[in-house]
């Protein structure tokens, strides 16, 4: 009985009818510090669960496209692969030539003319000539499909290549060749440069680093 006439149980609040908070609950229903959250609501400060946004913070991101750059450089490898089959093509149309050179080769080497060994010194120089012919247009489209999905190696590997391409060059004017050749291979040695430079650019760089680190993950 309170002193004002009005009947409560005891510990009740006379104005709510409810029981006051235990020692350490939250008057206000929530809960107290170190509890845990009812089922459904978010606890304050959780970290973010593996593959949700924010769990691979600091990792570069990959983009959507290569850069220019690759895309170019691409473009310009595909292009280097037409160049190399244009190239295998046109030695069937400089038996000719390629005749007349191998006689004069074999001529200051001593050796004995006949139709027999002039037909063969022909014939293998066509086979090199195809063969190597068909390794430059692999070696091209390889090169382009593994750029142009940011594989790292490929950049180091083109340029390997490219170094070798020129001093392949460089010695092919120690021999006598046809002009076609010749211009053919300054065509292919300007292309590598180019090629080249692109793949080694800022932004070319900035995209192996990316997908290296998205394969690594």
């Amino acid at each position: 009985m309170s002193n004002d006439g009005t009947s409560t149980p005891d510990g009740q609040d006379p104005y709510t009818g409810q029981q006051p908070p235990a020692p350490g609950q939250s008057p206000y229903g929530q809960p107290d510090h170190g509890q845990q959250p009812a089922y459904g609501q978010p606890d304050y400060g959780q970290q973010p669960g593996y593959g949700q946004p924010g769990a691979s913070y600091g990792a570069p991101p990959v983009p959507a496209e290569p850069p220019a750059s690759i895309r170019t450089a691409v473009l310009l490898m595909r292009a280097g692969a037409v160049l190399s089959l244009v190239s295998l093509l046109s030695t069937f149309f400089l038996i000719d030539q390629i005749r007349d050179e191998a006689e004069r080769s074999l001529s200051e080497q001593g050796t004995e003319l006949t139709g027999t060994t002039l037909d063969a010194a022909v014939a293998v120089g066509v086979a090199f000539a195809i063969f190597f012919g068909l390794v430059g247009v692999a070696l091209w489209l390889w090169m382009a499909w593994a750029n142009g999905r940011g594989r790292s190696w490929a950049r180091i590997v083109s340029s390997i290549l490219f170094g070798l391409s020129a001093a392949s060059f460089l010695f092919s004017f120690t021999q006598p060749q046809p002009l076609v050749t010749t211009l053919l291979g300054v065509g292919n040695l300007v292309l590598g440069a180019v090629i080249v430079f692109l793949l080694w650019k800022r932004e070319s760089s900035d995209f192996y680093a990316a997908v290296s680190g998205q394969r690594q993950r």
